[in-house]
């Protein structure tokens, strides 16, 4: 069997990988000179609550390389094959970490897959991943499969301010300035594996309106697309928007995922977006 490896900023709950035996990675958030590991130290809700109180915003680490040693132990003695599904190498060192812990364990077969992408889309590739290897398929059969997904991923997001991406050095200041006093709403998209600007509207309802549209558009249909919402506070407005996907694209399923925090940092409070696969 082969050991998958996940990492926090999938967005997956807590208890779905546990059921599933799905070790979980954390990224490391900073306040000051406190740190956290999103994975126990720290969930969406209390970081929340941290950010809105503090002045400065938080940073964000990549795990440190000894955090994947027990798992690359454990599948050492098992005799185990091991896949890391990371986070984008472009907005997170996790690649980086665990290709150096991976160097601890030559005898293993280790396999560092950057996803090129994050949230939702992640939490489908870790998911599709697991029921492979709980199917008995190979590492080699498996790591096929995620880089078959990988260029065909869509994520498009907004946020319900530019002021953490203008923080966090995402997009100037003056751009953030010059939306927010026009009222634009951005729709922003990950591609590449990086962040990069969509299309903007004049409002938040015909930005979620556009979302809908896109998904309908490029979305295929079907479970094979993994269509799925990403959002954080805005519980509420996910259930909406998953409600009118589905009367524009057939799927019979649409999971919400709440960001963690390690992406909260740069989105900020009550971002949405949705994630699928072409």
């Amino acid at each position: 069997m082969t050991i998958i490896i996940a990492d926090t900023t999938c967005g997956l709950p807590r208890d779905l990988l546990a059921q599933r035996g799905i070790p979980l990675i954390p990224q490391v958030v900073m306040f000051g000179d406190e740190s956290f590991h999103d994975d126990r130290d720290l969930d969406t809700a209390v970081f929340l609550q941290k950010l809105k109180a503090t002045k400065t915003l938080p940073k964000t680490a990549a795990p440190e390389p000894p955090l994947y040693f027990p798992i690359f132990e454990e599948a050492k003695k098992k005799g185990e094959s091991v896949i890391v599904i990371a986070p984008t190498g472009k907005a997170s060192g996790a690649v980086r970490s665990a290709q150096m812990a991976a160097q601890e364990f030559p005898d293993v077969d280790i396999h560092v897959v950057d996803t090129q992408t994050l949230s939702c889309n992640l939490g489908s590739l870790v998911l599709v991943a697991d029921d492979m290897a709980k199917a008995g398929k190979s590492a080699s059969q498996i790591v096929a499969k995620l880089e078959n997904m990988i260029p065909r991923g869509r994520i498009y997001f907004l946020v319900d301010t530019l002021e953490y991406l203008a923080k966090g050095g995402r997009i100037g200041g003056a751009k953030r300035l010059v939306a927010e006093l026009l009222e634009i709403k951005p729709i922003l998209q990950i591609k590449d594996g990086q962040v990069e600007a969509f299309e903007q509207q004049r409002t938040k309802k015909r930005a979620l309106a556009r979302l809908v549209e896109v998904a309908g558009e490029q979305c295929p249909g079907g479970d094979e697309a993994h269509l799925c919402v990403l959002q954080v506070e805005a519980e509420k407005e996910a259930q909406v928007l998953v409600e009118e996907l589905k009367s524009k694209v057939n799927v019979s399923t649409i999971l919400i995922y709440e960001l963690p925090p390690a992406i909260v940092v740069h989105a900020g409070p009550r971002a949405m977006g949705v994630g699928f696969f072409v």
